[in-house]
């Protein structure tokens, strides 16, 4: 998209108020709205925000920078027309005062992942799968985790509450220019799926963080909380964020696709699987990164714990569907929706490529069910489990020199910093379990 054809829906679709929009080291949205008489100055890239304000990027003596906006996400946002008058947004990469990009922004991190991947001949195509819950609030409008149906996998209605809020969100992605694949109700009451087409991994991480804000939007339309927690209820399923993933060569052609290879997979794909099995417990503090991820990586939920890979095998961390051809693919199971994408497939890409640069061979492939297999048939299989909890995520994130060559110095840095902050308020917090268990016993 051109500055003149954004410029020309402007007037077509009355559009009003502008927002900036860019993402924090943490994945967390952020924006700046500005009205119709400054979206020129917008456009040139002109706009000035305090960087010192926002978790993880700079000093206060450094704080001015630049939104440089990706004219090809530009979108009028559908759920904001009010008298005719409409709201648009544009995705933002995040400058220094000096002009030059700024380190600490993730999707400038992913690009420059991305261009080193270029130069070993490869393009990353990436689709999400992420799950989440539709829960009621209560009088006062706060979030519970009471849920307002009784379906399962695959239900519909009058069980499935919830497809009236799906339909809506499935609309309104479709207006901003998704291609909607399929909707369905997931094994747990209240937790719901939209799947929609891969993209390239730029665009498939705007596209999930765009996603994840719809998808709360239109929920407190409904009077409905959205969560992307990964697992808000004990005793029932978490909430994952399946990441399938293939490497295309420059020419256009599928990198992981062999007819002749064993399961039709290339080299290069076993390569990569190799890679994603080294790195995993190196990356999941990333793909994984809140204390509450640890609770849904457990066995029995269908969650991946085991760090193996199959055909088949959806108890295994890295699964191949069944697809061939142009949409062979690996999908990493473990990650959760509250990662941060830029930051998940720059890490889960350096992981994979370690693989291809260093030819790394590939594991056998493990197809029985990993849930029911002995501790001594694991340790025998190979099988490593990934990391238990939080603290121990960041330890081997700290000990991974993909990571830090995947995230570079500073964004590396300040999310460590970050991530133990947090384990530490969790590690020295009373919990409801402790006083429950502890306080009239003692």
């Amino acid at each position: 998209m051109t500055r003149d054809e954004i410029m020309k829906i402007i007037e077509e679709k009355n559009v009003h108020f502008f927002r900036l929009q860019f993402v924090d080291i943490f994945g967390f949205m952020k924006n700046v709205a500005i009205p119709l008489s400054q979206i020129e100055k917008a456009l040139d890239g002109n706009i000035m925000f305090d960087g010192s304000s926002i978790d993880g990027f700079v000093r206060i003596n450094e704080s001015d920078m630049y939104l440089k906006p990706d004219y090809d996400t530009f979108t009028v946002l559908p759920w904001r027309e009010q008298n005719g008058v409409n709201a648009a947004r544009i995705i933002c990469d995040v400058y220094k005062s000096d002009g030059t990009p700024f380190e600490g922004c993730p999707r400038n991190n992913l690009k420059r992942v991305l261009a080193d991947a270029k130069e070993m001949g490869f393009t990353m195509n990436v689709g999400t799968e992420a799950e989440f819950f539709l829960f009621e609030k209560d009088e006062e409008g706060n979030a519970t985790t009471v849920t307002h149906d009784v379906a399962g996998y695959f239900d519909v209605d009058p069980d499935d509450c919830g497809i009236d809020c799906r339909r809506e969100i499935i609309h309104t992605l479709e207006a901003m220019g998704f291609e909607i694949e399929a909707s369905h109700h997931e094994v747990a009451e209240g937790q719901h799926e939209v799947n929609f087409k891969y993209a390239d991994a730029l665009t498939a991480a705007d596209n999930t963080l765009t996603f994840k804000w719809v998808v709360r939007s239109i929920a407190a339309k409904h009077g409905l909380h959205a969560t992307f927690m990964p697992k808000p209820v004990f005793g029932i399923n978490g909430s994952g964020m399946h990441t399938n993933q293939s490497l295309f060569k420059l020419d256009g052609t599928n990198a992981f696709f062999d007819e002749n290879g064993p399961l039709q997979l290339s080299e290069t794909a076993y390569q990569y699987i190799a890679g994603i099995a080294k790195n995993a417990k190196g990356f999941v503090a990333v793909t994984n990164p809140l204390v509450n991820s640890y609770k849904r990586l457990v066995p029995g939920y269908e969650a991946p714990v085991y760090i193996a890979w199959s055909a088949s095998n959806r108890s295994a961390l890295i699964r191949i569907p069944a697809s061939r051809g142009m949409g062979t693919r690996t999908e990493v199971r473990c990650p959760d929706p509250t990662c941060n994408p830029y930051l998940a497939f720059a890490m889960m890409l350096n992981s994979g490529l370690d693989g291809v640069k260093n030819k790394l061979q590939a594991p056998d492939s493990v197809d029985q069910d990993i849930f029911k297999m002995t501790p001594a048939e694991k340790e025998a299989a190979g099988i490593q489990s990934l990391p238990a909890n939080l603290k121990e995520a960041i330890e081997e994130m700290k000990v991974n020199p993909i990571a830090r060559e995947a995230l570079g110095d500073h964004i590396f840095e300040k999310y460590i910093e970050g991530k133990e902050k947090e384990w530490d308020s969790y590690r020295t917090a009373v919990t409801d379990w402790e006083l429950d268990n502890y306080l009239s016993n003692y």
